[in-house]
């Protein structure tokens, strides 16, 4: 079938969660379809990554999109007067209504498949091919969880206070548009449902190459922890300036010669002021390869309270086998159990003593490894997670 596949983030290098989500569907429709790939690129976007996805596309068409604070003061104006989504709004561009209004004009596409919340706007136009929802979470629950979590004395309490209940009616009435609709969890699923989108949601679980994931021959100079999350998403921000605030002061006294290591990009200017006056902590920004890191790592965090969907650094964590610690919303919807596969605490305290098992008791934290690369495996390697595809694009080709 011919593919039109619509994605908010240039899908390579998979570097990030949404690009990992994507790159990998991608990968996949690739080896049965013939795909047409049209992005939004940043100016962070190397034409390298446009020549990788060339191979693996039939074609691939780039829109320019640039952010900014002055941009996103003006989609919040637009927003408060048209009672739309903030977060759909600073989206939206002609020049890519454009470049899509011309491929409808001029070709068919058997199925439009339509990558997160943000790109359902731009399918809707193409109403001779059977439309793809693909949605990386229930974006109104993650809103709400940041709502939820953000401090009383900050304006952006209010702003997403507002967007999740917008978010929650726009995605349920988005849903309904489409032909069909794929979710990354049960948990998803159900909330998609609960914002009144139908039943026919195939839960599709994100997925990553367990051969490139490879298991890590892991070789710590010392009791080392390692967290890899982009540092400008408020979850990982929140989630870390916890940890940094209740979890570490308890695991330095008790494993004193501790060390932690933040890779990510776009570190804040809070997180970074702290590694200056803490020796055992180290903030990297983004890296190419974080291997050497990981290769030194006796465990990974993953503290977050807010957020939706799966986190693939728990994914490439058990693929690599990384054993670590996780709260219940982090590790929400992945097939681990706890003292199995990984650890899951909540609180401070329970965070800290189970980091603290996993530096101090080499048999648990070599089990965790093993059983965390068995499940990985069984469970997540694109080849086997990404099958449901055919049944959604089967099921759609037969009402063409």
């Amino acid at each position: 079938m011919r593919v039109l596949l619509l994605t908010q983030v240039l899908p390579y290098p998979p570097d990030s969660g949404p690009k990992v989500k994507t790159y990998y569907v991608l990968k996949y429709l690739a080896q049965h379809h013939d795909v047409t790939l049209v992005s939004f690129v940043r100016e962070s976007d190397d034409a390298r990554y446009i020549q990788h996805l060339e191979t693996l596309c039939e074609r691939v068409i780039t829109v320019p999109i640039t952010r900014s604070k002055t941009r996103d003061l003006a989609f919040l104006g637009q927003s408060i007067l048209s009672g739309q989504p903030w977060m759909m709004l600073r989206d939206e561009r002609p020049e890519m209504r454009q470049v899509l209004a011309d491929l409808a004009a001029g070709e068919h596409f058997d199925i439009v498949h339509a990558d997160q919340t943000n790109m359902g706007q731009y399918a809707l136009p193409f109403t001779n091919s059977r439309k793809v929802l693909d949605l990386h979470n229930a974006l109104w629950m993650l809103y709400k969880r940041l709502s939820e979590t953000t401090s009383s004395t900050s304006p952006m309490k209010y702003i997403l206070a507002r967007d999740w209940r917008m978010l929650k009616q726009y995605e349920g009435e988005l849903c309904r548009k489409f032909d069909a609709v794929t979710a990354v969890t049960e948990e998803d699923r159900a909330l998609l449902m609960e914002a009144g989108a139908p039943d026919n949601i195939t839960v599709i679980p994100i997925a990553i190459d367990t051969d490139e994931q490879a298991l890590i021959d892991r070789r710590p100079s010392g009791p080392h922890i390692v967290h890899i999350g982009t540092m400008y998403w408020p979850p990982n921000i929140q989630g870390i300036t916890w940890f940094l605030d209740h979890v570490y002061p308890i695991i330095k006294q008790e494993v004193p010669d501790v060390r932690c290591t933040l890779i990510g990009a776009r570190p804040p200017e809070q997180i970074v002021e702290r590694s200056a006056d803490d020796r055992t902590l180290t903030v990297t920004g983004y890296v190419d390869d974080p291997t050497p890191f990981l290769e030194d790592a006796s465990m990974t965090v993953v503290p977050l309270h807010a957020g939706g969907g799966m986190r693939v650094k728990i994914l490439n964590a058990l693929s690599q086998g990384i054993p670590m610690v996780s709260t219940t919303v982090g590790c929400e919807g992945i097939k681990v159990t706890h003292d199995h596969d990984i650890l899951i605490a909540d609180e401070a305290e329970a965070f800290a003593q189970s980091s603290i098992r996993l530096l101090t008791d080499s048999d648990l934290n070599r089990r965790l490894t093993h059983q965390g690369r068995q499940t990985a495996e069984q469970y997540y390697d694109y080849r086997q997670a990404c099958r449901p595809l055919d049944t959604v694009y089967a099921m759609e080709a037969k009402q063409v």
